[in-house]
């Protein structure tokens, strides 16, 4: 398995109280799949990620990603971690306002080990026309889609994705989708995607439903929905 996560466990205080964010949770995913982690909005989907992204620790278990004990790396080791094979994808684009487009992926190509070909990359998300546009000069979908540029220059093992479609409509929040599977089946990129949206979850060769901090429900499908023929 690529990812394996048991008995994942964290909790945050406030003053004395101590709210139990996640408690327990085990999954696991293959390597070149997706995987969607679904639950409504205080669930535990953001930290689950972001520990499995290496942002945050946990309190207890053990979360593996190719091999890689997280939860036994010092901050460097994590550091590199995310540097190296990770790439985020969040609701919110965060690209460089005064940068280009092609100087907001470049931003992470450069300090990337073994990065992709720049123009390989514009051409797989369809910006090659739009690299010398600034961010302001592209719709929420351009934005979005340039977002997911930067995230697989590096040529990540595992792209974490925040509710990426949730500042698209609805037409747009469905080609952004497709260029989702398209980076996995094309690169062999492993996708983990946290939504609220259950519709999405046709997309994913695994479903994780979270709830109260704990995985409710694990769905394995056989076969996936192609993202444009998916309907909410």
């Amino acid at each position: 398995m690529f990812i394996t996560v048991e008995n994942l466990k964290k909790s945050y205080r406030a003053g004395e109280n101590k709210n139990e964010v996640l408690r327990g949770v085990s999954l696991t995913l293959e390597g070149g799949r997706i995987g969607v982690i679904l639950g409504p909005s205080g669930s535990g989907k953001s930290t689950l990620m972001n520990i499995i992204g290496g942002v945050d620790r946990a309190d207890g278990g053990s979360v593996r990603v190719g091999g890689e004990e997280l939860t036994a790396l010092s901050d460097d080791r994590l550091t590199d971690y995310r540097r190296d094979s990770v790439g985020f994808i969040f609701q919110f684009y965060n690209l460089v306002p005064n940068l280009t487009v092609t100087e907001n992926i470049e931003v992470v190509s450069n300090i990337s080990k073994a990065p992709l070909d720049m123009d390989m990359v514009l051409n797989a998300v369809g910006l090659k026309a739009k690299k010398r546009s600034f961010p302001r000069e592209l719709s929420g979908g351009e934005q979005q889609r340039a977002a997911i540029a930067r995230a697989i220059v590096k040529n990540p093992k595992l792209l974490l994705c925040d509710e990426p479609t949730g500042a698209l409509d609805y037409e747009t929040s469905r080609g952004v989708l497709s260029l989702l599977q398209k980076v996995n089946r094309d690169f062999g990129t492993t996708v983990l995607m946290i939504t609220h949206n259950t519709a999405i979850g046709n997309m994913a060769n695994v479903v994780y439903r979270l709830r109260g901090g704990e995985i409710v429900e694990t769905i394995r499908h056989e076969e996936t929905a192609a993202a444009e023929r998916i309907e909410w």
